[in-house]
């Protein structure tokens, strides 16, 4: 059985991580909050190439040591640690800024994000909280509000803060993915397999959104499609390979394979669509 690998198309998000302890640990670093770089004047985007984001964040290292608590060096050494998975540095760097600033929005936001990621949940509950006034709304750290909702358990609150970001930014792929892997959690896989959908569509999509695709295609039974949308990232053989890690991944754990029961009261479908393979 080929290796489950974080890097490719098919990998459990925190969401999921969070809410299933038993894959937490190899996958505990595939997710993203989905940063709006360009909301920071004078910040540039996080590199997603590995050698690029390394050279990157010592770069950044370098800038923000020259000025510990600088907006904008904070911020962006926060975002390639956190981009390295190195949560618990990201907290440490971005809350000097934090306490320098405490009324900054963009840093409170990064903030609540950092703190989020490295599982600090009530706290980054508060941090968020604070980030962004009524009157002018932030749709990116709504999306984090709403996945740190959904694992402390509060599925309704959730939705209603991706319902809100999308109000703001209808269409965004990334908190599209977000109100799915919810759905997919609280078993209406249906429901998370067509927000998905909507995500993928998007010219915004990347390899990690039409992964949480595959899952939960893969959860619905659906082999021959979760296969289908791994090719467009992979070979056909690796697309093929990484279902069947899904495939063994839900055969030995009884988590994952719950979240493929219906949920109580659910009306059972007229069909399920086989593996094709």
């Amino acid at each position: 059985m080929p290796r489950f690998s974080c890097r490719h198309a098919f990998a459990l998000r925190a969401l999921f991580v969070a809410a299933l302890a038993a894959v937490a640990a190899p996958l505990a670093g595939c997710h993203e909050f989905g940063d709006v770089t360009g909301s920071i004047p004078g910040s540039t985007a996080t590199p997603t190439d590995d050698s690029k984001l390394r050279a990157y964040a010592d770069e950044a290292g370098k800038r923000y040591e020259r000025n510990p608590g600088e907006k904008t060096a904070s911020i962006e050494y926060a975002r390639a640690l956190r981009a390295q998975t190195r949560y618990s540095e990201a907290v440490a760097v971005i809350q000097t800024a934090a306490i320098k600033a405490p009324k900054d929005f963009d840093v409170l936001g990064e903030y609540g994000k950092a703190l989020a990621d490295s599982g600090q949940l009530p706290q980054a509950k508060d941090v968020l909280s604070h980030a962004y006034t009524p009157d002018a709304p932030r749709w990116d750290v709504m999306s984090v509000q709403g996945t740190v909702a959904d694992r402390l358990g509060d599925h309704a609150t959730a939705m209603q803060f991706y319902h809100d970001a999308l109000k703001i930014a209808p269409g965004e792929p990334s908190v599209l993915t977000n109100m799915g892997l919810s759905l997919a959690l609280a078993k209406q896989l249906s429901e998370a397999e067509q927000a998905l959908k909507q995500a993928v569509a998007s010219p915004k999509a990347d390899a990690r959104m039409r992964g949480d695709l595959a899952l939960v295609l893969a959860l619905e039974g659906k082999y021959g499609e979760a296969e289908t949308v791994g090719k467009a990232d992979l070979s056909a053989d690796a697309a093929r390979a990484n279902v069947e890690s899904i495939c063994h991944m839900i055969a030995q754990n009884g988590s994952l394979r719950d979240l493929g029961k219906p949920a109580k009261g659910a009306k059972p479908k007229a069909s399920k669509t086989e593996d094709a393979g």
